[in-house]
């Protein structure tokens, strides 16, 4: 071990000294140990693998549920010069075996692994010559049925460790219960694990709760008082478009992010947004994770989340740079009523899935018997449309599958961009000097992408427009005039959301769903939707307290800055 931490920090990542815990993890992982990690949003919990990775030899494998964080991780390292790859439900049979000969063959540091690749055949194949020093399980609480993200394929972490025996397994989570993480412990087969758990209180966060006849109004009255950058978390895609035009009519400039966006769209709000050229996003649940800002100053919950840990990790996101901000969460009348539903809705009966099943096996013209293994082309506004079916009973269906193991889906699946150069070079040094304008990109083109003039090669829109200073935008203006011109064959940046089958479709009729563990299921989500009503109804307990206490930390002092201290200091 020649390299010290310290120096893989200050060489890669230009930080002159580690976060608190990070050091303390770092060094548990580098002596072989165990280690498990409870950070909040904003700890810094990649750099726990992603700097002891640098430090041993061989490649850390990440396994990741969210091919979005994998893809901002992986831009991450790569502008720091360090070779990183993922394998991910988007990718061919030939994507997967060109990146593991990569993987194997190169100087590889980090494979991103969704955990549904992990069994796949394929990837035990080339296991044995990944050369793999470290194991990292990003959101580890998804391993546990009992966690608010459960996730099936997550317990085939498990089998891997009996493959890898002697390789150190570090899981890392921004919130999970004590029960939680007992079952991380179990399910993940942690041997004799060093515990590492960051403080949950936050000397600079104030937590507030608002009941209002208008969220527009207040939302536009916060933004008002408190400059600076913003999230306006909300339920729905149809609230998001909403509430953005009406803030930009009130003179706040704000954008929508939703899943649904085209990833080009996407990934220009953000940048927008991380850049200050607008104030606020308001978004669903899929703006946030991996979004590397400090600097925000509000997070405004326009509706009531479904669970305290939900609310915390995205709450979090506001202040994590050190300087005042605040959490606000909005209700109104109906609010307890709607969460109190929620069990019966989110769990539906067996009656009300196996119609929406056997209309999903129509839609793919899947026929009993077939499907294990493969991917599937899943557009949920289309098949809305063509079965006139509520799209939430759909997903809450397509959820209990996945939570029996039998599918998995994916709603971001990326897949890159694509470039061809289709004139030759001397006609391309032609086109160069009548075009000045398009030469930097042209240059990064053929410098950065081997055989791009002899077959469609994967490249980054992101990667292109950092090394040639430009904005993302505009790069993608480029490149449509280089089409334009026919200089090259290019196919923007896609998402198709897929459906991934681990068992063969089954008639609906037999479709078996274990009545005992979605019962726990159940019981679990609705104990979760009555802690959070619980903390819509606080009037003096500090709010930050509560919240520690939910996860386990018991002896949080009072915040001061709440709404409830604060009321009752005055």
């Amino acid at each position: 071990m020649d390299r010290q931490p310290l120096d893989i920090l200050k060489q890669y990542w230009h930080y002159k000294a580690f976060r608190p815990l990070q050091e303390e993890i770092i060094r548990s992982v580098l002596e072989g140990k165990d280690t498990l990690a409870l950070l909040p949003t904003g700890g810094g919990k990649s750099l726990c693998f992603q700097v002891p990775a640098m430090v041993l030899p061989g490649l850390c494998l990440v396994i990741s549920p969210l091919i979005a964080l994998m893809k901002d991780q992986i831009d991450h390292l790569r502008r720091r010069g360090i070779t990183a790859f993922s394998l991910n439900s988007g990718m061919s049979r030939k994507e997967v075996i060109n990146t593991l000969q990569l993987a194997a063959g190169s100087n590889c540091k980090f494979l991103y692994v969704s955990p549904e690749r992990l069994e796949t055949d394929l990837f035990l194949e080339y296991l044995p010559s990944l050369s793999v020093s470290l194991v990292a399980v990003d959101e580890a609480h998804c391993v546990s049925q009992w966690g608010y993200d459960f996730r099936p394929p997550y317990l085939r972490v498990a089998a891997l460790r009996e493959l890898l025996p002697e390789i150190p397994l570090l899981a890392l989570t921004a919130s999970a219960t004590p029960e939680v993480l007992d079952d991380i412990t179990d399910k993940l087969q942690l041997r004799k694990p060093a515990l590492f758990r960051a403080p949950f209180t936050r000397a600079n966060l104030s937590y507030s709760f608002f009941k209002v006849d208008s969220k527009i109004h207040k939302i536009a009255e916060i933004l008002q008082k408190v400059p600076g950058s913003s999230i306006v978390y909300c339920k729905t895609r149809k609230a998001t478009k909403e509430i953005s035009e009406q803030l930009n009519r009130m003179g706040i400039p704000a954008g929508a992010y939703h899943a649904g966006l085209l990833p080009a769209e996407r990934s220009q709000r953000q940048e927008d947004w991380i850049k200050d050229r607008i104030q606020v996003v308001v978004s669903t649940n899929a703006f946030g994770m991996g979004i590397d800002k400090s600097a925000v100053r509000t997070v405004i919950h326009a509706d009531p989340p479904e669970s305290v840990e939900s609310y915390y990790q995205e709450a979090g996101r506001a202040g994590r740079d050190g300087d005042k901000a605040y959490a606000i969460l909005l209700g109104q009348g109906q609010d307890t009523a709607q969460l109190e539903d929620m069990p019966d809705i989110r769990f539906p009966s067996l009656d009300k899935i196996r119609p929406v099943y056997q209309d999903l096996m129509n839609y793919l013209q899947l026929p009993a018997g077939s499907g294990q293994g493969n991917y599937y082309d899943f557009d949920l506004t289309a098949f809305v449309r063509q079965f006139k079916v509520d799209p939430q009973t759909v997903l809450n269906t397509i959820n209990t599958l996945a939570q029996e193991g039998l599918v998995s889906f994916q709603q971001q699946v990326f897949l890159p961009a694509k470039i061809r150069f289709l004139t030759g070079k001397q006609a391309l040094y032609e086109f160069e000097k009548d075009h000045p304008a398009l030469e930097p990109l042209i240059h990064a083109l053929l410098r950065t992408y081997e055989g791009i003039f002899d077959q469609a090669v994967p490249v980054r829109e992101k990667q292109l427009a950092f090394l040639t200073r430009k904005d993302l935008g505009q790069i993608m203006e480029e490149l449509n005039r280089l089409q334009a011109f026919h200089i090259i064959d290019y196919s923007p940046q896609l998402t198709t959301p897929q459906l991934y089958f681990f068992r063969n479709r089954v008639m609906a009729e037999e479709l078996y769903i274990d009545p005992v563990g979605y019962r726990l299921r159940k019981e679990r989500y609705a104990t979760r939707i009555r802690t959070m009503i619980h903390y819509l109804q606080l009037k003096e307990e500090c709010r930050s307290r509560f919240l520690a206490n939910y996860f386990g930390d018991k002896n949080a002092p009072d915040c001061g800055i709440c709404d409830n201290c604060r009321a009752r200091r005055s």
